[in-house]
């Protein structure tokens, strides 16, 4: 009896609905190459995310097919758990490289470039202002959410290593390029240069995830989504550049469009 019991409390506990889909869409990542807060650079450094996602409905009972006690919580909430990749390709835009600038300094931000190769594992708690039951009914059309949550991010940058980059210029012209001043500040700051600044190793960290959606009601058991992201990475290592100069003040950082498509599970 207890045995019995005991089952049945599980199956209980575990009998919310569950979803799957899949996103993608492209991702503007914010990093150490070009200048901040400008369209070119936003718009040079794109690359493309696709990832796999699974919810947990808790306004919905898949061993009874019914609804679920109704609560706050339950008719407003679902957990979102998801794994996903992104690839930017990264390069120096903007003013310092422009073609007709040829100091040793544009040409050495010119002959720079990177790439950015994240593997995402987390979970968003997703809050849905209407109700979750009503729009599985066929209530409205619409379904806007705000989300939040953490993700753990394992990365395997691509940058151009310290030999390459000296290969490109004369002994001198390596010499000026890799000599940092500590008190240089501005964008322009040869701390970048330095072998110590780039990385091609693999490494993990975490990250913050908020992001602003919609879903639309497609079929009864079927729905496309919208979702904007911002996420925030523990790290300035994920584009496998970090100068540390007085320019570069913040972690890396992408914005990624989704576009998903999602499938309610009997």
């Amino acid at each position: 009896m207890l045995v019995a019991f005991s089952a049945q409390t599980l199956k209980a506990q575990l009998g919310f609905s569950h979803e799957i889909g899949a996103i993608t869409g492209p991702v503007a990542f914010q990093s150490d190459y070009g200048i901040r807060k400008d369209f070119e650079t936003n718009a040079g450094n794109t690359g493309f995310g696709v990832g796999i996602i699974h919810y947990i409905n808790f306004a919905y009972r898949a061993d009874c097919n019914c609804y679920t006690k109704d609560t706050y919580f339950n008719d407003h909430f679902k957990l979102r758990n998801e794994i996903s990749y992104n690839k930017t390709k990264l390069d120096h835009f903007g003013e310092w490289v422009k073609p007709e600038r040829t100091s040793v300094t544009a040409r050495g931000l010119r002959a720079m470039a990177g790439e950015a190769n994240v593997f995402d594992l987390g979970s968003q708690l997703e809050f849905f202002p209407y109700s979750i039951r009503d729009f599985a009914a066929g209530g409205y059309a619409f379904a806007p959410f705000i989300s939040l949550g953490a993700h753990y991010n394992s990365f395997s940058p691509k940058a151009v290593p310290n030999s390459e980059l000296e290969s490109k210029f004369t002994a001198a012209e390596y010499a000026y390029l890799t000599n940092a001043d500590p008190n240089a500040g501005g964008y322009i700051n040869h701390r970048m240069f330095l072998p110590e600044s780039t990385t091609n190793e693999d490494f993990s960290s975490w990250s913050i995830v908020w992001s602003v959606g919609t879903r639309y009601k497609l079929t009864p058991l079927s729905d496309l989504m919208l979702d904007l992201r911002w996420q925030y990475y523990f790290t300035d290592f994920a584009d496998g550049l970090d100068h540390d100069a007085p320019s570069d003040k913040f972690n890396d950082w992408n914005v990624w469009l989704n576009f998903g498509y999602i499938y309610y599970l009997d």
